[in-house]
């Protein structure tokens, strides 16, 4: 299947009840403006990249906030395939630890080739097709951007492969045309998985992206536990109210600016408190992932600093000082997971990823 932008077909940004079946070979117009009116040569032949996992919300950042985490991802294989039409892209392989039947070859209609899509239409690319791979280290509906990480790895592949033209924010805006039509116009986990670090979405329009400075000299480390169970964010955002008492709102403002300083400043007691304080989104969502709530409390009684739902869930995340700390931390959110929820589950400790989506490999033409 194979994809290009030559017509004037309506932008990705919608949200069809059912998938239509596509024709041979989809041509679409996609809402982006061209970056750069030369057509740039590609200058590989092949390029791998890997995207980080990531943390959205963080707690009271609804929206706005999220982090990239180091050791979990995604990679993308970009190759110029003579055999794809130009100006099309062709998703020829999915694999890894956590491909699934769910996942379509359909560009239109999976992560990594909407973005990948994106970025050849802000490329202006025309004269050469592609053809991509994708290797899934990220489990859907785990509330670790599975999604972002997917998107982030092809645009930066595709970013890649023609010498590096695009920057970070316009990066953002590829991948946000897959998150848009994925879970909703949100950049708190592709912001993050393309930039590294913590960052902070000051506007969606026009896109502000603010990277917030963990101190380099100061460690932070988040202990991840993912139940087995999955929390589709469709479904997970539907749980949300439409409205907020005024007291709610001046409360969670609050903790998202302790969560920013705590942030800055490597305070980590700080960020952990905050982390922990949301009043609007958690307590929605933490009756629907079974035993959250004994997680959370687990976690604090065993030396956390703070503990909320990653994303939407059902990964719960913990932060820590020091590994010992981390492992002992996650085996006790363990066992509350089996004891209040029912639900097996695995911890990992890992470490803030500063880096975020970036090349692995190439091949030079």
């Amino acid at each position: 299947m194979a994809i290009s932008f030559l017509s004037t077909f309506k932008p990705l940004a919608f949200f069809p009840t059912q998938k239509p079946s596509p024709p041979p070979h989809f041509r679409c117009n996609l809402s982006l403006p061209t970056v750069t009116i030369t057509e740039p040569e590609p200058v590989f032949t092949s390029v791998k990249t890997f995207a980080p996992a990531t943390v959205a919300n963080l707690g009271p950042g609804f929206d706005f906030l999220g982090c990239a985490v180091d050791g979990l991802g995604d990679h993308v294989s970009v190759t110029v395939d003579p055999s794809v039409h130009p100006g099309e892209i062709s998703i020829t392989e999915i694999y890894g630890t956590h491909a699934s039947s769910k996942l379509s070859k359909n560009p239109i209609w999976n992560c990594a080739g909407i973005a990948a899509i994106a970025a050849m239409k802000l490329l202006n690319i025309r004269s050469v097709g592609l053809s991509l791979s994708l290797e899934k280290g990220l489990p859907l509906g785990s509330g670790l951007g599975s999604s972002a990480a997917s998107a982030a790895a092809a645009a930066v592949a595709v970013n890649e492969l023609f010498g590096g033209k695009l920057d970070s924010r316009e990066l953002v805006l590829a991948g946000l045309e897959s998150e848009a039509k994925v879970s909703g116009y949100h950049a708190d986990n592709i912001a993050p998985a393309i930039m590294g670090g913590f960052v902070l979405i000051r506007s969606y329009d026009p896109l502000e992206l603010m990277r917030l400075e963990f101190p380099a000299d100061k460690e932070l480390l988040f202990v991840l536990v993912s139940p087995e169970f999955e929390a589709p964010t469709k479904k997970m955002r539907a749980a949300l109210p439409l409205e907020i008492a005024m007291p709610h709102h001046v409360w969670n403002c609050s903790q998202a600016g302790a969560l920013v300083a705590s942030i800055l400043g490597g305070d980590l007691a700080g960020l952990g408190k905050a982390l922990s304080s949301d009043k609007i989104v958690e307590p929605k969502r933490a009756p629907l992932i079974p035993g959250m709530e004994g997680v959370k409390k687990a976690a604090l009684e065993a030396g956390a600093f703070g503990c909320t739902i990653s994303g939407a869930g059902p990964t719960a995340v913990a932060v820590v000082e020091g590994e010992e700390r981390g492992e002992e931390v996650g085996k006790r959110m363990v066992e509350a997971f089996r004891r209040e929820g029912n639900l097996e589950s695995v911890a990992m400790v890992k470490r803030l990823d500063r880096i975020g989506a970036r090349l692995v490999s190439s091949v030079a033409r």
